[in-house]
């Protein structure tokens, strides 16, 4: 039975935003309609995937400035933990083009100002969760519509969900690179390289680096250059003796 079709069914809402204010105006917003119920607030990544995996939202409002912060690796784990959740960024100006469509890319389902008057969050909420349609802003509409259109016929692949940093890592690891020596070079922990190659092998699905680096070739992606590493300083001669 869906949503639309069950009487007693609410929308379940997950807001993550650091903004205390503009999340208690939000709830309030949605207290008062009989088919949406807000869950759980959050103010940082870590805290909505670890909520999303608890509640299972339906829909998710979150800050554009907390998707950016954790890269395309927030949408991932979102889906992961929540599969048929809706997700929709909100923003505190018009996203330029480019960013709106990376949003689009990535996997959500929606983008809304945070300025726009109160009832239009209501009816985004409906339209997203019950008509499985995108929300966009005014001024964008035309240009997304035919980017949404074209990713529709062309489903995103996994690989088009790396990191600029996933495929810095990536681009190391086919130069033979060992997780410390990479550590050391991009000034970052060991343990963060290990990280950053679990979110890859779950993201393209292969197990080990040398399967990484066959779906590397195989996929022949394109890679950022290798920064050589600094040779080291040349020894100081030793001290001469001095005459007797």
């Amino acid at each position: 039975m869906s949503l639309r079709n069950s009487a007693k069914k609410k929308i379940r809402v997950l807001i993550a935003d650091r903004e205390g204010i503009f999340r208690f105006g939000l709830k309030e917003l949605f207290a008062v309609e009989d088919d949406l119920r807000v869950v759980a607030q959050a103010h940082s990544a870590a805290q909505v995937i670890e909520l999303t995996k608890s509640l299972r939202p339906h829909l998710l409002f979150v800050q554009a400035e907390i998707v950016t912060e954790a890269g395309g690796n927030l949408f991932t784990e979102l889906r992961r933990q929540a599969p048929k959740c809706k997700i929709v960024v909100t923003t505190s100006g018009v996203p330029s083009e480019e960013q709106g469509m990376r949003f689009v890319q990535l996997g959500a389902a929606g983008i809304i100002l945070k300025s726009v008057e109160p009832s239009l969050f209501i009816r985004c909420a409906r339209k997203v969760v019950w008509d499985d349609e995108v929300w966009l802003p005014h001024k964008q509409v035309t240009s997304m519509a035919k980017f949404v259109e074209t990713s529709a016929s062309q489903p995103l692949r996994p690989v088009d969900t790396l990191t600029q940093r996933e495929k810095t890592i990536i681009s190391y690891l086919m130069q033979g690179w060992r997780n410390r020596e990479i550590a050391e070079h991009l000034t970052i922990t060991e343990q963060t390289v290990k990280n950053h190659l679990r979110s890859i092998y779950d993201k393209v699905g292969v197990s080990d680096r040398l399967e990484l680096v066959l779906y590397a070739i195989h996929q022949k992606l394109l890679l950022p250059p290798v920064e050589p590493a600094q040779a080291e300083p040349d020894a100081k001669p030793a001290a001469k003796p001095a005459a007797s």
